[in-house]
């Protein structure tokens, strides 16, 4: 599993995690960095038991639940978004965001079991803890579906989703070329991400060639027409106005 990151906060928000009935404090205290942050800073709403529960259900309806780091990830988009200038300015204004999350993420049922698992993560996301491969990242798709537009650097694959960043297809700096979903694919099932048990099976290394045609087959597909009820930051839009996903 991934290691992750844990950055600076104050003692209010620490206190706010191991206490929801307490009430917001500022998220962003002057002089503090945290992932993501833009130098166009805006101001922040304070943070309330109410957003506490609007980012577990975010990472409840958006991510495979029984995936810590998944969770985690989802997480990460959701402070990422609420740090840029783009997207509102509290966690449940960037996870109510009209058809940003999946339908009905606000007020949907949660089973207790899972929910409680959700608010664990959110309590350690707002502690300062991020997914690190997902980094500043602001958009994701189910991980079956693929695009084939040129700006999607995929950063991360975690609880069923594919996590990318908007870039060039070459980076204004260095000139890195763009990381296809194919290329994350690979280098996670290169670092032991596939489990081992499918590896070591009889038909391990049988399964283990497919897929590493799937994922090359995956890169060179557009699958627009497949998009359906897939539950994504980025489905609707890419699908209705033709512009890349998120």
């Amino acid at each position: 599993m991934t290691r992750n990151r844990t950055f600076p906060i104050t003692a209010a928000l620490a206190a706010l995690a191991a206490a929801p009935h307490l009430g917001g404090c500022s998220l962003v205290p002057h002089g503090i960095e945290t992932t993501g942050s833009l130098p166009d800073r805006k101001q922040l709403a304070a943070v309330t038991p109410a957003d506490r529960d609007c980012l577990a259900r975010a990472m409840y309806f958006e991510s495979n639940r029984s995936s810590e780091e998944g969770l985690l990830a989802v997480g990460t988009v959701v402070m990422n978004r609420l740090e840029s200038p783009t997207y509102p300015n509290s966690i449940c204004g960037v996870v109510g965001q009209k058809r940003q999350f999946a339908a009905g993420v606000l007020h949907k049922p949660m089973r207790d079991r899972e929910r409680e698992k959700a608010q664990q993560v959110a309590d350690a996301i707002l502690a300062g803890e991020r997914h690190e491969k997902v980094g500043g990242a602001m958009f994701f798709h189910t991980a079956g579906y693929t695009f084939s537009y040129r700006n999607m650097h995929y950063v991360a694959l975690a609880g069923g989703n594919a996590f990318y960043e908007k870039r060039p297809w070459y980076d204004r700096e260095g000139a890195t070329p763009r990381q296809s979903l194919a290329r994350v694919q690979l280098a996670q099932a290169a670092q032991g991400h596939v489990s081992q048990d499918r590896l070591s099976s009889a038909g391990g290394a049988r399964w283990t060639a497919q897929a590493t045609r799937s994922a090359v087959r995956a890169a060179q597909q557009t699958p627009l027409a497949e998009l359906g009820p897939a539950r994504n930051v980025c489905r609707v839009a890419a699908a209705e106005t033709g512009r890349s996903p998120g």
